[in-house]
């Protein structure tokens, strides 16, 4: 094995034969186990796309795959969505319960206080300036560099209390991340055909802490 983790064979004093042999015999994994989650399930699925995310049918499903009624749940860019107990969106057009930066909205709740949380934000730099724009909000550099999605998932990864579940939407299936502690549970990958973007959807989990 290798130090990535990766296994390895030695083919170095092998002949073509020999190497396509031993590929061919092999059981061995392409990747040990030890180095992955705790094999998510991986889905693909063609949808039509959608500007609202949450009404495509097949990530409506994902989400109340895992969704409880009783689960004190959030949502920071609700748009028209109600899903979530307590719902946020910048546009005051969309009615939601707040009307607020995203940011701003997470940072009122306590740590280990959500069940449940929705995280579905734009997608990239340009899609987060044109959004401010819209709203008259300044675009500068802390609105559409990394920081923007990063300080957004530390406050998410605050209030999700341990076993909580967040489902995160995007063009990546980066989530809330090992680092912070959650283990991704599911993975949905949506095909829209053409030269549509796919929609990636990552259920994760707050692992508990041993100590």
């Amino acid at each position: 094995m290798s130090s990535s983790g990766l296994i390895t064979q030695n083919f170095k004093f092998m002949t073509n034969d020999n190497k396509q042999q031993k590929l061919s015999d092999s059981t061995e994994p392409a990747i040990a186990y030890s180095t992955c989650y705790a094999q998510p399930l991986f889905t693909r699925i063609w949808e039509m796309p959608n500007k609202n995310t949450f009404d495509i049918n097949c990530i409506k499903k994902l989400i109340y795959k895992y969704y409880k009624d009783e689960y004190k749940s959030v949502d920071p860019f609700a748009n028209k969505n109600r899903i979530a107990k307590i719902t946020n969106d910048l546009d005051p057009e969309m009615g939601t319960d707040y009307c607020m930066d995203a940011l701003d909205f997470l940072k009122q709740f306590d740590d280990n206080s959500m069940d449940f949380v929705l995280y579905d934000p734009p997608y990239s730099p340009r899609q987060v300036s044109e959004c401010y724009k819209k709203m008259g909000r300044t675009v500068n550099m802390q609105t559409t560099q990394s920081s923007f999605w990063g300080n957004l998932k530390k406050e998410i990864s605050r209030i999700t209390k341990p076993d909580g579940i967040v489902i995160s939407f995007g063009w990546n299936t980066n989530g809330i991340g090992k680092t912070k502690n959650f283990e991704i549970l599911e993975i949905l990958t949506v095909a829209h055909g053409g030269q549509h973007n796919d929609t990636l959807c990552t259920v994760e989990r707050k692992a508990r802490l041993l100590f």
